[in-house]
């Protein structure tokens, strides 16, 4: 093994400093392994009780009526979440889609949405209104409040129940950290602060931002009282099948009501062809708990490597992970775009080109993203990105095999190592 390394550009001493940080590491990596087997038997479970058969795979074009398999698919993933509905639909686009969706078609003029963990993730800056974009919810007199979290990361709930007020129609909870440094929320957290918000105003719609944290734990933000989960299916829930796409589960009437803004209203549920990718829909989900346990391990082991190094990383080495995205502050754009170039090259596909930071739409600087994968942007596949703007922190996450992403992390340390940015 360590020869077939060697011709892959993984020297004898990068190898072995790794190879002693992989092999501590087997006792976290049986207990990820523990919740992989639930959620891989809750999965199967959903599928058989749901009784998705053959004819379920075959799909449908055009209006997309009667479509048995997309209907059947929504039903399983309600059955995952334990929601009175879901919409899982091609025509979500990405993540931001979905989350733009959920809130656009719960918010009316006049309402207010509260963010009470801080600012959210870049590209809602502009679906808010916090930076002007063109439709916008602060276009359709939807206001926004935000409460930061605690310097410890807590929940501030005194200035949370300050801000809650008659118009506070939604409260948006952002589950993974972002780009930011601040800690990712277990569903208990989210469990206490939905628990909270309800005390002080009981018809408040609370809506989690799920992304990167579906199937971390043996429970989601809908078993703790979230009235919406919502996601990408190029991320986690995927299984890194899925080729496009995006999912809301939760109370009936907010899925209904995403349904309808999705399509038209009178339409909603009824129309949406599935266009023959149910297959890598329902096989992507099947394989999910497995894929999501592999990109864990991924990012326990490079939060040991680079920790050991002397680098910051969110979570650290020995933390609880609610989700799978790791943060390696490097202080140096140098260290984040070499460690971005060790992904790629490490990739299967365009391992032969150099990512470059570049002015992505939805962002206020520049991002450097590497991603090698079958499909495009699919940050359930190995992938790295980050802004190129202080602290110069990188987000790694995402593989869909263990193999890979120990490569991958190996090889990020090979490429530093080559052009003397860091010492062994």
């Amino acid at each position: 093994m360590k020869k077939m390394y060697e011709s892959m550009g993984i020297s004898s001493e990068v190898y072995d400093y790794c190879d002693k940080i992989w092999k501590s590491l087997e006792p976290r990596f049986a207990k990820i392994r523990e919740v992989s087997d639930y959620n891989q038997a809750k999965v199967l479970k959903a599928m058989q009780d749901c009784k998705v058969s053959e004819a379920c795979l075959l799909g449908t074009t055009g209006y997309g009526y009667n479509d048995m398999g997309r209907d059947k698919l929504e039903e399983v993933y309600a059955a995952i979440f334990h929601t009175e509905d879901a919409l899982v639909r091609p025509q979500i686009t990405c993540g931001t889609h979905a989350l733009a969706l959920a809130l656009m078609s719960n918010l009316r003029p006049g309402d207010e949405l509260l963010s009470p963990v801080g600012k959210p993730y870049d590209t809602l800056e502009e679906v808010i209104g916090i930076r002007p974009s063109k439709g916008s919810l602060a276009e359709y007199g939807v206001t926004y409040s935000q409460v930061d979290l605690l310097p410890d990361g807590g929940f501030d709930y005194e200035n949370i129940e300050k801000a809650i007020n008659e118009r506070t129609k939604l409260v948006t909870i952002q589950r993974s950290k972002g780009y930011q440094t601040r800690p990712t929320l277990s569903a208990q957290k989210i469990g206490e602060l939905i628990a909270f918000i309800k005390s002080k105003k009981s018809d408040i719609i609370c809506m989690v931002d799920n992304c990167y944290g579906e199937f971390v734990e043996t429970i989601e933000p809908t078993d703790v009282g979230a009235d919406m989960v919502v996601g990408s299916l190029i991320k986690n829930p995927g299984g890194g099948l899925a080729p496009i796409g995006g999912y809301i589960a939760g109370k009936k009437e907010c899925i209904e009501n995403a349904a309808y803004r999705l399509t038209s209203p009178g339409l909603g549920k009824e129309v949406g062809a599935s266009l023959g990718i149910l297959p890598q829909f329902y096989q992507g989900l099947f394989l999910a708990p497995n894929v999501t346990a592999n990109a864990l391990m991924g990012a326990i082991f490079a939060a040991n490597i680079y920790e050991s190094l002397g680098f910051s990383v969110l979570p650290n080495s020995t933390e609880e992970r609610f989700d799978i995205i790791q943060a390696i502050t490097f202080g140096k754009p140098e260290l984040l775009i070499a460690f971005c170039e060790g992904i790629q090259a490490a990739a299967p596909v365009d391992s032969y080109v150099t990512p470059e930071p570049w002015d992505m739409p939805g962002y206020d600087s520049q991002v450097i993203m590497a991603a090698g994968a079958f499909v495009s942007g699919s940050s359930i596949e190995l992938s790295a990105d980050g802004p190129l703007r202080e602290p110069y922190s990188v987000y790694f996450q995402g593989g869909l095999t263990w193999q890979h992403v120990k490569y991958g992390i190996m090889k990020t340390l090979a490429v530093m190592h080559e052009k003397n940015l860091v010492k062994l």
